[in-house]
């Protein structure tokens, strides 16, 4: 009986997969984009804008049409409606600037190999031991997105109806920029590492929100932050930590939050399967190689740490990005002090 040789198809649509990305990041690199805000231009018309060879851009240009982020009509190459929102300079969303983002990330995932024949991290990734140039750099490439959940959380959340919201591991703090800016009345706390409190106080400051936005240094899993609010929110934290760190943490929080108020989490959540969402799988290859101990986590891990925290019940969705965003609410008191607090004094100069 003849065997019947499988198809190698699998292993040829791998290897291709790459290059859109890559065509990506340096049409945005060059800045393709934010000359076709003005209008459709030929290769040579931008060739000239951007004072590059046109014979060496014309192939990127097709490539970017194919990867789904420009179109082309009679040689003239136009931004898709998304590209003309987030990839124009000087636009209100704009997030080209994440691209040196990707780019380390696939560095990162690169050392895949190496991280699990020698047992540890090969490209570890420790905020306390970067430079200040580093640390400032990294959380403004990384700022857009930051902006983003805070814009998405102020509508699902209904922030607007909230008092405090304490950010755990803010960064840069934009989500809590951004919540505050849509919402007038709500303040807000960020919540980071010593070493990472001078860059958020620094974007703070800039964003004119420092009467209503407070920087706080805390290790919150070390123990609960000395703070009271009726929203509290990790974004893209728990993945840092190791399991039992992440579940101190989702704990400590957790007993600052007034009864009725709500814990979310915006994370890499894997379903117990650990098959899905696919965007989350490949993400652990990048865990892998940046945390000695972090990881994307199950739901059913999400779900016990918070019954350990007080929170019984939790909705969770999954975003298209692969991103899932789990909401719970605190029903009951659990300490004789939980109650919602005043903001800490935050200095007006």
């Amino acid at each position: 009986m003849k065997t019947v040789r499988p198809s190698r198809e699998i292993f040829d649509k791998l290897a291709d997969s790459p290059y859109p990305a890559f065509a990506f990041v340096a049409g945005v690199k060059l800045d393709v984009f934010t000359p076709l805000g003005d209008g459709p231009k030929t290769a040579e018309q931008l060739a000239t804008v951007l004072d590059v060879d046109s014979r060496k851009l014309s192939p990127l240009l097709y490539a970017l049409v194919v990867a789904g982020v420009l179109v082309v009509e009679d040689g003239a190459f136009a931004n898709t409606p998304e590209s003309d929102h987030y990839l124009v300079k000087g636009r209100e969303e704009y997030i080209g600037n994440l691209c040196e983002a990707f780019e380390k990330r696939w560095r990162w995932a690169l050392r895949t190999t190496e991280s699990i024949r020698m047992g540890k991290p090969q490209a570890a990734h420790d905020y306390a031991a970067m430079s200040g140039a580093e640390r400032d750099a990294f959380f403004r490439d990384l700022h857009p997105n930051a902006l983003e959940a805070g814009r998405m959380l102020a509508d699902k959340l209904n922030l607007a109806e909230r008092r405090h919201l304490v950010d755990v591991g803010g960064g840069s703090g934009g989500l809590a920029i951004a919540a505050c800016e849509r919402c007038p009345e709500l303040r807000a706390t960020v919540i980071e590492l010593p070493s990472i409190t001078p860059i958020a106080e620094t974007i703070v400051a800039e964003s004119g929100l420092s009467k209503r936005i407070a920087v706080m240094a805390h290790d919150v899993v070390a123990g609960p932050p000395p703070i009271h609010c009726d929203v509290a929110v990790f974004r893209a934290v728990l993945q840092v930590l190791a399991h039992d760190q992440a579940r101190a943490a989702v704990i400590n929080v957790g007993r600052t939050i007034e009864t009725g108020g709500t814990m979310c989490i915006l994370s890499r959540v894997l379903r117990d399967s650990r098959l899905e969402p696919a965007q989350t799988v490949a993400q652990n290859l990048v865990f892998l190689n940046i945390y000695d101990g972090g990881q994307a986590y199950t739901v059913g891990e999400h779900r016990a740490w918070l019954r350990d925290a007080g929170f019984p019940d939790f909705e969770m969705f999954t975003r298209a990005d692969g991103r899932s965003v789990i909401t719970a609410t605190r029903p009951t008191d659990l300490s004789s002090d939980s109650r919602l607090g005043e903001m800490p004094e935050i200095a007006t100069e």
